[in-house]
């Protein structure tokens, strides 16, 4: 069973190795370690039998959220766990009744693109060679919220 939880310093390592396998420039671990310590970030692992298999972050910053980074370990993918790290970002930011949340994605990536669209993520803008090892554009995407209308 995939279980959802707060990322923890002794996640920070297999949280990384899934980081440097995913992504041709990762992130240092030291930025990784940073962000458990930034009062603006949110990051949560999945976990199957105590070993982390995803992980997601995010900045809330200003009532919106950007999703800095979503990832799962190869041997976990397809099995639905992007999703559920999404969707738990959807229902905090819910909580915390952000305005919005945004991120940007490689514009060849199309399983993240159907994922975030899956959820009502529209397009709004490009940033141009946006990715250093390729420079691949970059996708702009928000999804906003509606607010809650006072009784």
């Amino acid at each position: 069973m995939i279980r959802i939880e707060a990322m923890r310093h002794e996640h920070l390592q297999q949280a990384y190795d899934i980081e440097c396998d995913c992504f041709a420039v990762p992130w240092s671990y030291d930025s990784f370690a940073a962000e458990l310590d930034n009062p603006h970030s949110i990051y949560i692992v999945a976990t199957a039998d105590g070993a982390v298999v995803g992980f997601a972050g995010m900045h809330h910053i200003a009532g919106e959220g950007h999703v800095t980074n979503i990832a799962v370990a190869r041997q976990f993918r397809k099995r639905g766990i992007g999703d559920a790290l999404l969707k738990y970002f959807l229902d905090i930011a819910k909580v915390k009744k952000m305005t919005g949340l945004t991120l940007e994605v490689r514009m060849g990536n199309a399983s993240a693109l159907g994922l975030y669209g899956k959820y009502g993520f529209k397009f709004e803008g490009i940033r141009k060679n946006y990715y250093a090892d390729t420079k691949e554009d970059a996708i702009i995407m928000w999804k906003y919220f509606k607010p809650e209308v006072a009784e």
